[in-house]
């Protein structure tokens, strides 16, 4: 199965929560990292299909654009990402979000 991985960056929090949400009701996609990246910068990272990664990504920053102060700082796709990427980043299937996939 070719797997990605997609994760937008926001500055502050209502903007990161929205992306969130549309991305994981837009696509076949699993919820596997949310945290604070620095000065009220949020990343949010989600795994599945390439095929449902790209616009599900593609929703979440729409939706980070109609949130009121939301800042979109950045996203990224990773198609196929290696092994190391999962080892050195918080970015695997973990037992706490297996459940949702």
């Amino acid at each position: 199965m070719p797997a990605a991985v997609g994760v937008i960056q926001t500055l502050g929090f209502p903007g990161v929560l929205a992306a969130a949400d549309a991305m994981v009701k837009s696509g076949r996609v699993t919820l596997v990292y949310f945290g604070l990246a620095e000065r009220g910068e949020f990343l949010v990272a989600i795994r599945g299909r390439t095929s449902e990664v790209k616009p599900a990504v593609e929703a979440g920053v729409e939706a980070v654009g109609k949130v009121f102060g939301a800042e979109l700082v950045d996203y990224w796709i990773v198609p196929n990402p290696p092994e190391n990427l999962e080892a050195t980043m918080p970015i695997s299937y973990t037992p706490e979000v297996e459940r949702f996939m």
